[in-house]
């Protein structure tokens, strides 16, 4: 003699099976929406911090905020030419600002004018006026000749005073 599963028994266990079934398919959704999610945030943080070389007046600027303002060796590199770079005469420039403001305990600030830009193919010049200042009362301005080459991107490969 068989004695057959109550009609309650098989309703409860068919009841489990199913809502088992909604939960494996809802954490499914759930995982590839933060998938999804942290895909478009990496795309999203790529586009918002990607280094910007399209122009040659941008890459200066940004060289120049590098190099004599934040100063950031890391930063600089990024605008820089990949190789057979000439920064003698703005790292004297630098070096003599860091020796100032050390020597008379002050700030020098170093901001730059209107960049002219001129280029022929992947060649070109970037001059501009950069003024040195300190606490907005004392302004010396000097004229610059940034050279850039077009090597995947502007990059700065030389930076002569006058």
């Amino acid at each position: 003699m068989t004695i057959a599963p109550s009609p309650r028994r098989r309703t409860g266990a068919l009841q489990n099976r199913r809502v088992r079934l909604a939960l494996a398919l809802g954490s499914g959704i759930l995982a590839l929406l933060c998938l999804g999610g942290i895909g478009l945030f990496v795309t999203l943080y790529d586009k918002a911090t990607e280094i910007k070389r399209t122009a040659p007046d941008a890459v200066v600027d940004s060289f120049i905020r590098a190099y004599l303002v934040d100063r950031d060796e890391n930063q600089v590199a990024l605008y820089a030419c990949k190789s057979g770079a000439d920064f003698a005469e703005i790292a004297a420039f630098r070096a003599d600002l860091i020796a100032r403001e050390a020597k008379y305990s002050v700030t020098i600030n170093v901001t730059s004018g209107k960049l002219v830009v001129a280029t022929a193919g992947d060649q070109g010049t970037v001059q501009v006026e950069l003024t040195r200042s300190i606490d907005d009362s004392e302004h010396l301005t000097d004229s610059w000749t940034f050279r850039v080459v077009d090597q995947d991107g502007w990059r700065v490969c030389s930076a002569t005073k006058g």
